[in-house]
């Protein structure tokens, strides 16, 4: 976890400053606090004050007064605003699936305090303040995973938040699902009652995508680098060749993660025997999987960081509509669309899923068996012993899947609310299909080290390993045996992927080699 940097007491300080997700990072595996500086305070309370003085004026405000979508040019009486905006929260309360989880839940109510901090919106401070209480009591309305398209915002899940903040639906507070109603009674605070404008400002926005897009930028920042490391490790268990490891080889291409990733291979197998053991061997080339590591892994670090500055972007941007720049001037657009987040995700679900795939390809490369020094399927007697040959196709079915779920959900559309809505981005889907290639890389990547590490203890007694490889055989033969026959296979892979997962791999190897 990276702690909060904004204050000595942990709390995360919302203003218009930009915020970079690791600012962020903590809200998505523990309950936080934040509080609104008092520009962001003053900036609310401007907007609000513009939103009554346009109102006055007697002009003509989507949303505000008038109806939604289609109904745009139905009027609505100063008398029935508030019924207006409260309708408008219970009728787009229509999500569906399991709930998200605790921590993609707390960053969407930071992010959406964030947008209001920015002063366009038009909401009461009470709102702000209301989103507040929530994070600070972590009180996280139970907010449906299915439902949105990505359009005039993530509508459905954001409705299911807004919910919670009035009163309605339920909540989970204090390890218990509950009606939201008796959270805020037990936590000493009220419901809102929405005014002008206020139910269309939270439901408007793209806060869900983008925090499922965060979450995937910490789990594919990590699975860059455990890749890196099982990379390393399957090179010197198969005795392929460090030397095509060396910069000045990858200074060539002008990629930096390119030379990013063949650098932290290069350092993990420093000073290993085994790599020395077999210096002066007649092996030419080894295979592309071994060879290329660089240049995959580093195409799919650029296209990582590609897509980390455009969701810091969204993140930190105005996603409301419409847009209150004065008191004289209120603009529509279409800020709430996710498109962006959308294409980023893809990218990344992309690159994410060569990671996998090349892994997948070097597990494979083992079960031929390796010169007259790894017996196939890294079995002690092949024929009478299978090894490793079902987690070798374990994985591979993991990369198939991920070619189908790699597809670009950005290209799709369909269209909704009786066709005002005719193109819309489907980012929601391409976090949550993201994420869920990202844990079959997770288990890809188990696999290969459970493979690999396995090798090098059977076979090459005698030898030492790397430095950067050490750390990790000691950590894998803590929590699993690596040199017995054949067993049931699965309860050391998902212990190994809990070690992936939990970023344990990475930090065993950091401790002694630096890793970019």
């Amino acid at each position: 976890m990276i702690p909060l940097i904004n204050s000595p007491m942990g709390t995360l300080s919302i203003s218009k400053t930009f915020l970079h997700t690791e600012d962020l990072q903590s809200f998505l595996v523990a309950p936080g606090k934040v509080r609104l500086t008092p520009d962001a305070r003053q900036a609310i309370k401007k907007s609000h004050q513009n939103l009554k003085v346009l109102l006055a004026s007697g002009i003509h405000i989507y949303g505000v007064n008038t109806g939604f979508g289609k109904l745009s040019k139905v009027s609505i009486p100063e008398s029935d605003q508030k019924q207006l905006q409260l309708n408008l929260v219970r009728s787009h309360s229509a999500g569906v699936g399991k709930p998200f989880d605790s921590g993609i839940t707390r960053l969407i109510m930071v992010l959406k305090l964030m947008t209001f901090a920015q002063g366009y919106s038009g909401v009461r401070l009470a709102v702000a303040k209301q989103l507040i209480e929530f994070i600070n009591h972590d009180i996280l309305p139970v907010i449906p995973r299915q439902g949105s398209v990505g359009a005039s915002g993530d509508l459905a899940p954001l409705a299911h938040l807004a919910l919670g903040l009035i009163g309605e639906g339920n909540v989970h507070f204090q390890d218990r699902i509950m009606p939201a109603l008796v959270a805020i009674k037990e936590a000493g605070l009220t419901p809102i009652v929405l005014e002008a404008k206020e139910g269309l400002s939270i439901i408007n926005g793209t806060q869900v995508s983008t925090a499922l897009a965060i979450r995937a930028l910490f789990t594919g920042d990590n699975l860059l680098k455990t890749a890196d490391i099982a990379g390393a490790l399957s090179v010197e268990a198969s005795l392929a060749s460090r030397n095509i490891f060396e910069s000045k080889i990858h200074k060539l291409k002008k990629h930096k993660g390119q030379l990013q990733s063949a650098g932290n291979v290069w350092r993990i197998l420093d000073k290993s025997g085994i790599v020395d053991s077999h210096a002066d061997c007649d092996r030419i080339q080894d295979p592309y999987s071994f060879r290329c590591i660089p240049h995959v892994h580093g195409a799919s670090r650029e296209l990582f960081r590609s897509a980390k500055t455009i969701i810091e972007n969204e993140a930190n941007s105005i996603s409301d509509n419409p847009l209150i720049f004065s008191d004289t001037e209120i603009r529509s657009s279409g800020h709430f669309h996710a498109e962006a987040v959308a294409q980023a995700l893809d990218i990344l679900s992309i690159s994410i899923s060569e990671i996998g795939a090349i892994s997948e390809r070097r597990t494979h490369y083992f079960m031929k068996g390796i010169d007259n020094k790894i017996p196939m399927f890294v079995a002690h007697n092949p024929g009478l012993e299978s090894g490793f040959m079902m987690a070798q196709v374990t994985a591979a079915a993991l990369v198939s899947e991920n070619k189908t779920l790699a597809h670009p959900a950005s290209v799709d559309s369909i269209t909704t609310s009786a066709g005002a809505e005719d193109l819309v981005s489907m980012a929601p889907w391409a976090g949550r299909k993201c994420l869920r290639i990202m844990d079959n890389v997770i288990q890809i990547l188990a696999i290969e080290l459970y493979v690999a590490a396995t090798a090098t203890a059977k076979f090459h007694k005698g030898l030492l390993p790397s430095i950067g490889t050490k750390k990790v055989l000691n950590v894998l033969q803590r929590h699993v045996r690596l040199s017995k026959g054949d067993h049931p296979l699965y309860e050391d892979m998902a212990t190994i992927a809990g070690l992936v997962r939990s970023g344990k791999i990475v930090d065993s190897v950091i401790k002694s080699v630096k890793l970019e």
